[in-house]
Parts: structure tokens; sequence; C-alpha cells
């Protein structure tokens, strides 16, 4: 007997409703509505691999509206992919089930990233959909030939980043996004008619997008659409107008249906009128064989393309192998290495966002998997190196993107790039505009994902653009989200450790936070070691019989120094340590802690910006200097005076405390 796509469609309708109201809370109304979407993308167009979910060829299925979770994991359950059981649909929602209350990244699950903050797999699904474009350009179409398939809600579009994603995937011409847009007309206040009255039909054809308009509940016109969609050379966003809650009797069409179980007596009626007589979490054997067939499917179209790859060229099949399983550690080791020892011969006097350029410029010789960007302040982020390739409509064979005034989107763009297969995304802006970028960074870090992301003018030391400008409480702000290495390096060699930590930290992101103004070069030795791996490491010492410890990260470093010097003059000894990692330093041991903050000394810590993170590291009578208010408009060196970090102030406050 064949079963129709309403039948199909209804299996995911029903474990979604079972399982919100088993667990008393969830989104049911999203996955009754678009499970008929759903059905005839995953029947008839979606390539993909149950059994071995991470085939680099299959088509990406971004679950944008994450609140819909349930959706997802029906699809994955009903296809085979067996890191969701039934058992873990049952706990939907519960402690450490992958059946999360929003879908959590985890790789080779068929969960592809993590979504719920809305607009973020918009973003995301751009990211994959331009490293899908790299991937096509070097290895040819017959290798890569996949599509990125996205269910966006009205939420997702309301969001401000859908805006900066959408704007560039339309841009870059990505042909290969097809976004549905879940038109269902409401939101969780009720009707979206409450606060948008938006045309998305003008809005999306002026992004340089198809936009088509269907039902979403008929079957002819989904399958249509998304043929239609496949065959252009633009993005496509498919609205399909359904109904929020479909087949309930009482909660189909309104906000009641969104965000809470529709209640024992409910879904009894929904099971009467769409004549499901199954019981809670039970899927009828042939429906669930017809499901299991759709996903078996998959072994097939991945077999014929590994026929495909090894009929390539040897080039083509050394190239892929390298990109995709080469390691560089160790050539990257010996490459930092190299390099420490040429600028200690030179000793730059140099801003570090200018020794991040020269750090880029070697690494890319390196690692091809590097892929760069800024969000319009390459020449202040000095993210775009000799050797960057403009990536754009007509060559997707290039390295670097212009991103735009977009750091959210950028941000969220570069999270679905690291997702895509082993391809290492760095973007850059001013540190003040982390906060733009602050949703994606987090989801980089919850997702244990490699993105590198550059933050210049990282203090009042950017001077004259003022308060609007300098960076205050963003240290602090970025050191507080868990799994996220904040680097802030000193010189030349630092900025060259912690790109190399960052390059081979693969559980997370990192922030490598750079100045303006140019430091003086301070490293010691042409030491191999990578120092900053330890986060924090004694740089000078005028005398083992030292009383002060001062600690530093940054620009500050250099201040710390001079400060040093002066102390000496006056008869104090002291130990400067150079921080450029808390997080680094406090996974360290703690006789290593011990030995470099220790217990008898007075410790100062010393950082142009929120005190707040540095008294971690402090006993009751040491000190942190630092800044606990806006900055102001004027050159660098008389703000740091005005702020009183100067090394004539810096030292009468330690003596004062010494003599106390």
């Amino acid at each position: 007997m064949k079963i129709k796509v309403n039948q199909l469609a209804n299996a995911i309708r029903f474990l979604s409703i079972d399982a919100v109201q088993k667990a008393n809370s969830g989104h049911p109304g999203m996955p009754m509505g678009m499970a008929d979407v759903a059905t005839v993308l995953f029947k008839y167009h979606l390539r993909f691999n149950p059994k071995n979910p991470s085939w680099i060829n299959r088509d990406r299925f971004v679950l944008s509206a994450g609140h819909g979770s349930m959706l997802l994991y029906s699809l994955l359950y009903l296809t085979g992919y067996e890191k969701i059981k039934l058992d873990d649909i049952k706990n939907f929602r519960q402690l450490n089930s992958i059946c999360a209350g929003h879908p959590e990244y985890i790789y080779n699950s068929g969960i592809e990233t993590t979504t719920g903050p809305l607009g973020q797999g918009l973003g995301n699904s751009v990211g994959i959909a331009i490293a899908a474009e790299i991937y096509r350009k070097k290895f040819g179409p017959k290798i890569i030939d996949h599509k990125t398939y996205v269910i966006a809600s009205d939420g997702d579009l309301m969001e401000g980043i859908s805006h900066e994603a959408m704007s560039l995937a339309g841009h870059l011409k990505l042909k290969n996004l097809i976004v549905f847009f879940d038109n269902n007309k409401i939101s969780i206040d009720g009707p979206t008619s409450l606060s948008v009255s938006d045309d998305y039909k003008k809005r999306f054809i002026s992004y340089g997008w198809n936009f088509i308009e269907i039902n979403g509940h008929n079957e002819k016109q989904i399958n249509n659409a998304i043929k239609k969609s496949c065959k252009s050379n633009k993005p496509t966003l498919i609205s399909c107008k359904t109904i929020i809650g479909f087949g309930s009797p009482n909660k189909s069409g309104k906000s009641i249906s969104h965000g809470a179980p529709l209640g024992e007596e409910e879904i009894k009626l929904v099971r009467k009128k769409l004549k499901w007589s199954s019981p809670p979490f039970e899927i009828p054997d042939e429906i669930l064989r017809d499901w299991r067939e759709i996903g078996a499917k998959g072994e097939i179209l991945e077999k014929d393309w590994l026929n495909e790859l090894n009929k390539s060229k040897p080039e083509i099949k050394e190239k892929f192998n390298n990109l995709n399983n080469r390691i560089f550690k160790n050539e990257l080791n010996n490459l930092i290495a190299s390099e420490k020892e040429k600028y200690y011969q030179e000793k730059p006097f140099m801003a570090t966002r200018q020794c991040s350029m020269k750090a880029i410029e070697a690494i890319n010789n390196l690692i091809p998997n590097l892929i760069g960007g800024s969000a319009d302040l390459s020449g202040s982020n000095n993210t775009k190196t000799s050797n960057s390739i403009i990536l754009n409509s007509k060559n997707y064979g290039g390295n670097y993107i212009h991103f735009g005034v977009r750091e959210h989107g950028m941000a969220a763009a570069m999270n679905g790039i690291a997702l895509y297969h082993n391809l290492i995304p760095y973007g850059g802006t001013f540190l003040i505009f982390s906060d733009y970028c602050k949703p994606a960074i987090r989801l980089s870090a919850l997702m244990g994902i490699r993105v590198i992301y550059i933050f210049s003018h990282d203090s009042i030391g950017l001077g004259e653009d003022g308060p609007t400008h300098q960076p205050i409480e963003h240290l602090a702000s970025l050191r507080a989200i868990p799994n996220l290495n904040v680097f802030r390096p000193a010189d030349m060699n630092e900025t060259l450790e912690c790109w190399e930590a960052s390059l081979n930290n693969e559980k997370g992101p990192s922030a490598i936070i750079l100045s303006r103004q140019k430091l003086n070069y301070i490293s010691k030795i042409p030491d191999k070691k990578n120092k900053s791996l330890m986060g924090a490491y004694e740089l000078n010492i005028s005398s083992h019989d030292n009383k002060v410890t001062i600690i530093a990260s940054g620009s500050e470093v250099s201040l710390a120094l001079s400060t040093q010097e002066l102390l000496k003059e006056l008869g104090v000894n002291s130990k400067v340590v150079s921080m450029p990692c808390q997080e680094l330093f406090d996974q360290q041991s703690d006789e290593y802690k011990n030995k470099i903050l220790e217990k008898d000394s007075l410790i100062v810590s010393l950082e142009a910006g929120s005190l707040s993170c540095w008294y971690k590291y402090l006993k009751k009578d040491d000190i942190a200097l630092g800044i606990e208010r806006f900055g102001k408009s004027a050159p660098y060196k008389d703000i740091y005076e005005d702020m009183n970090l100067t090394s004539n102030k810096i030292a009468t406050i330690i003596q004062k405390k010494l003599r106390e």
C-alpha cells in the first residue's frame, strides 16, 4: 500500500504533539504546520545518509525556527539516524536528552547547528552556503553539488540579523541556499499583524532573491517550488502559507498552539480529525517503513558519489584529502617558531593589529583552510593581507570575504563556515562592536567550534574616536562567556603565539584582542616554547627578592615594564607577569599559578578596562588598576594620563600601599 504524504507528515505531527505533551513544555504548533513541507523535502529532494550524517556532499537542513525542534527530532528518528532513538523523543526537554528544548549541535548526529535564538540559523546557513561554494570551486560540481535548506519563522525574519544575512546571501548570489518561510502569521503575542506589515516579496526581491508563494499544505505546490528553486541562479525564499497547529480543531491558527502543550483533550480531537488511531509515540509499521526507506536512499547516493570521487583526477583527490584530513599542527608550530625568531631579531615597534596581519600572512601560505573577512574594517583590523583573494559572486575561489557593515551576520556566517567541513573562519571588527557579535560568539562557544574573532581598537588607546568607540566593559563581557578563549597579546611574539593557540583549539572559539596604537617589542628571549599557552608567564624580574607582582595584558604590559623600571630606581623590586589569556591561566595547576602569583607578594593588576575580571587573582590588600567609567575623546596618551594609567602614577600608588 502506497503511503500518502499527509500520512507521513502526520507521523511528524503526532511525535511532536506527544513529546511536548509528555514534557509539559515546548512548541507543538510549528511542527504541526510545517510537517507537509518537511515531508515533501525529505521524501523527494533532500540528499542525506542517516548511516553517515557527516557525508560532505549531503544537503544541509537547518531549522532556524529552533523552537519547533520536535520537527527536526521527529525527522531524524523517522529516517533512521542512530543518535535519535524513540526513548530520546519520549525524554524531550529532559536532563541530558539529545532532544533538547532547542536544537543543539552534536557532530555526526544530523543536528547541523545550534539554533533557537531567532535569526542565528539563517546566519549560519549563509556561512554554510558560502563554504559549499568554496568547496564546489575547489573540487567541481561533480564532487560538491548539494543545497542548503532552511526553515525560518516570522520571528527569524523580524530579527535584524535576517536583513544582514539575507542581504549578504543575495549579494553573493548563493544559489544553493533555499529558505522555507513558515508564513503562518502567528507569533507568541498573537497575530504578526500586531507588529509587522512588511512586504516580504519586495524585501527579498530587493536583496536579489527569488520569491515564491505557495500553500504549505499542498504537496504539488511544495514540490514544484523546490524544483524551481534548485534550478535558479539566485537564493530562493519559498513563502509557505501554513496553519500553525494544523489539525487541532480548537487551537489551529491561534497563538495558543505556539508555545504550550495542546492538552490531553485537544490531542484526542486532533487524533480523531487526522484519523490517527495509534497511541502516543507509536508509529504504524507501514508509515515507519516508508520513512526508513526514504532515509535508506542516502546510502546509494553516497556510494554513487564515492565512485565519482574515485574517478576524479589524482590532483583533485589529493587536494580533497589534504583539505579534509591533513593536520598542520607540527608545521604550524615550526612556522610560528621561525617567525618568532625572525621578529626577535627585528624587535618591531608595531600595533598588535599589524602584528596580527603579519601572522595571518604567514599562516595563509601554510593552511589553505583559512577563510578571512571583516565587517567593512579590513584596513583598520588588518585582516586582509597581500595573499588575500577576494571571494565574491564571480569568484568563490577566494579566501577573503567583504562582509560589509554586518557584524551580527558576519559572526553567524562564520559559525556556518566552521560547521561546514574543516574550514577555519576568522573575521574582524572593532572590540566595541563585539556587542553586535555576542549572540553568535556565545553559540560558537556553546557548540565548541573553531571560530577566530579578531577585535582591534582594544581600549582607550584608540584615542580620538572617543567613548562611543572605546571599549571599557567588553573584555570582561567576553571573558564571562564559557569556552571562549580571550587573547590580548602584548607584542609580535605574543600575537604569533595567540594565533597558534587559536588555530590549534578545535574545541571552541577564540577572540584575539588587538591594539590600534604601536607597542614596544617586549619578549626577552627567542623562545620556541609558546608561553601564551600557559595563559600567563613571568616576563621580567628586577630581583628575585621582589615585593610586588604587576600582572597586565596587551598594551598595558609595556606600561607595567616602564613602571617596573621606575620602581627599581625607587628601590622597589618587582616582577612583571604578562597574562595574554585568563582562561588558559585558570586551567593551569595550582603549583604553576602560585609560582606566577606568589602569595606573599603585593599583586597589582593593570588593564585599560573593567576591573571585574581581575579580582579573582587578588588578595584583600592587593590593587586592581583599570577603568570603571567611559573614556574620552583625545589623543590616547592624554586619556591614559587622565585615567591615572601612567608609570609615575602607578608607581606612586604602589609605594603608598607598601608603606601602609
